[in-house]
C-alpha cells in the first residue's frame, strides 16, 4: 500500500497491537512455553512468587493477555480485503501470493528462531478467511463474533469448573490437562541452556507441538479476523461509526477490564501450588478478552477524533508491524536463548517483573526507529521483501527513488 492510501486509524491501532503483542510474548521467549499459560501450568515457576513477579504478570495478564491478538487478528482481516478486494477481484492472486509468502516466513521464524510464531497460524487463516471476503459487514461481524462468543462461553465454563474443583481440592496439577511437573520445566530450561544448536533444537520441537496446538485456534483466528473486516466495512475501523457507539463499547472494556483486574489479583497473588482465589472468575472475565479490545480500539479511535497527536506517534509503529514483529523476536530470542546470545533462558533473575525492562526499552528504541526510517524508506525492511516477492518485481524503497520513478 503506497504511502497516499495509507489509513491512518488501522496504521495507528496496529502500532498499538504490535507493541501489546510483545508484552504478552516476552514471557514465551524467557521460559517454557507451557509456563507461559501463567495458572494453567499446574506448577510452581522457578522464578520467586515476589511481589515485582506478581505485579508483572498481573499487568500482562489483566492489560494484554489476548486484548492485542484479538486486535492484530481483526487488522489482519482487514488487510485481506486490501490487498485482495472482492472475491470477483484480479487481485485474488496477489492476495493468495502474499498469504503464501507469509507462511514461508512463518516457517522460517518458528523454526528456526522462536516457537510462539504466529505467522504461519495467520497465512492458513487468511487463506480460509479470503474466501469470505465479499460477504457483508453484517454476515461478516455475526459470523466472526458467534465464533468467538462461543469460545469465550465454553472457556468461561470450563474455568469455573476448575476453580470450583480447586476450591473444593479436588484437582492441583494432576486434574490439568495443560499439568507440567517441575522435572519436565527442569529439562526443558536445561535443554535450552544446553549450549551449541541444543537451543535451535528444543526451539524446533517447541514450535513442532506449537502447529499441532495451533489448529484448534483456527475458528477463533479465523472469527476474529472475520470480525475486523465487518467493522471495517462497517465504518467502524475509519472513525464512521456513531460517537455513542465508540463510548458504549469503552464502557463495556472498562467493566471488562475492572472485573479481570479485581479477579485477577485474587489469582495473582495467591500462592502458585495454592487453589486459585478467583475460584475461576479471573479465568471467566478472561474469556471475554475480544470486548477489552474492542474498548482499547473505540478509545484510540475517538482520541485520533479530538486528539490526533496524542495517538499519532503509534502510525509509524504500525505502518512497520511485520518488521517490528520480526526485530522483537531477533532481539528478545539473542537475548535468551539463540547461540551467539548471553542464554538467559530460565535464568530466575527474569521473572514477569523484571522482564518489563527489557518490552519498554525494546518499545522505545521500536518508537523512535520507526518515524526515523520511514523519513527516507517507503517501507519497513521487511514489509519491503515481503512486497518484492509477492508481486515479483522490483519496488522502490527509498523514497528518492519513488519520486524520480514518478518524474521519470
Amino acid at each position: 500500500m503506497a504511502q497516499k492510501d495509507r489509513i491512518f486509524n488501522l496504521d495507528m491501532l496496529r502500532g498499538w497491537a504490535i507493541l501489546g503483542i510483545l508484552a504478552v510474548n516476552a514471557m514465551a521467549f524467557a521460559w517454557p512455553l507451557a509456563l507461559t499459560m501463567g495458572e494453567m501450568s499446574g506448577v510452581a515457576p522457578p522464578y520467586p512468587h515476589d511481589a515485582a513477579n506478581i505485579r508483572g504478570d498481573w499487568v500482562t495478564d489483566v492489560f494484554f493477555e489476548d486484548k492485542f491478538r484479538s486486535l492484530f487478528s481483526m487488522l489482519f482481516g482487514v488487510s485481506i480485503f486490501l490487498i485482495g478486494g472482492e472475491r470477483d477481484s484480479e487481485r485474488g492472486p496477489v492476495l493468495v501470493r502474499r498469504l503464501m509468502w507469509l507462511g514461508l516466513f512463518g516457517l522460517v521464524h518458528g523454526a528456526v528462531f522462536w516457537a510462539g510464531d504466529i505467522l504461519l497460524h495467520y497465512a492458513y487463516c487468511g487463506l480460509i478467511v479470503m474466501l469470505a471476503r465479499s460477504w457483508s459487514a453484517r454476515r461478516l461481524i455475526w459470523t466472526g463474533a458467534g465464533l468467538n462468543a462461543a469460545f469465550a462461553v465454553l472457556s468461561a465454563l470450563a474455568m469455573l469448573g476448575m476453580g470450583a474443583m480447586q476450591g473444593d481440592g479436588a484437582a492441583g496439577a494432576d486434574g490439568n490437562p495443560f499439568a507440567m511437573t517441575r522435572a519436565q520445566v527442569t529439562a526443558a530450561i536445561a535443554a535450552y541452556q544446553g549450549g551449541g544448536l541444543q537451543p535451535m533444537i528444543e526451539n524446533l520441537k517447541a514450535w513442532l507441538t506449537m502447529q499441532s496446538a495451533s489448529l484448534f485456534l483456527i475458528p477463533i483466528t479465523s472469527g476474529l479476523m472475520m470480525l475486523g473486516l465487518g467493522l471495517f466495512k462497517a465504518g467502524f475501523f475509519s472513525g464512521r461509526s456513531p460517537t455513542w457507539l465508540y463510548g458504549l463499547l469503552v464502557l463495556i472494556g472498562a467493566a471488562n477490564l475492572a472485573g479481570f483486574a479485581w479477579y485477577g489479583w485474587l489469582d495473582a497473588a495467591t500462592a502458585p501450588t495454592q487453589p486459585d482465589a478467583s475460584r475461576g472468575l479471573g479465568g471467566v472475565m478472561g474469556s471475554f478478552a475480544p470486548l477489552v479490545t474492542l474498548g482499547y480500539a473505540s478509545l484510540l479511535i475517538l482520541l485520533a477524533k479530538v486528539a490526533r497527536p496524542a495517538v499519532a506517534w503509534l502510525a509509524p509503529v504500525g505502518r512497520m508491524a511485520f518488521t517490528n514483529y520480526l526485530t522483537q523476536t531477533l532481539v528478545m530470542a539473542s537475548l535468551f536463548h539463540l547461540p551467539w546470545g548471553p542464554g538467559w533462558f530460565g535464568d530466575p533473575a527474569w521473572g514477569p517483573g523484571r522482564l518489563w525492562l527489557i518490552v519498554v526499552a525494546i518499545w522505545v528504541a521500536q518508537i523512535i526507529w520507526s518515524p526515523l526510517w520511514l523519513s527516507r524508506f517507503q517501507f519497513g525492511p521487511f514489509e519491503w521483501v515481503w512486497r518484492r516477492l509477492t508481486y515479483g518485481r522490483p519496488i522502490a524503497l527509498r523514497r528518492q527513488a519513488e519520486a524520480a520513478a514518478v518524474a521519470g
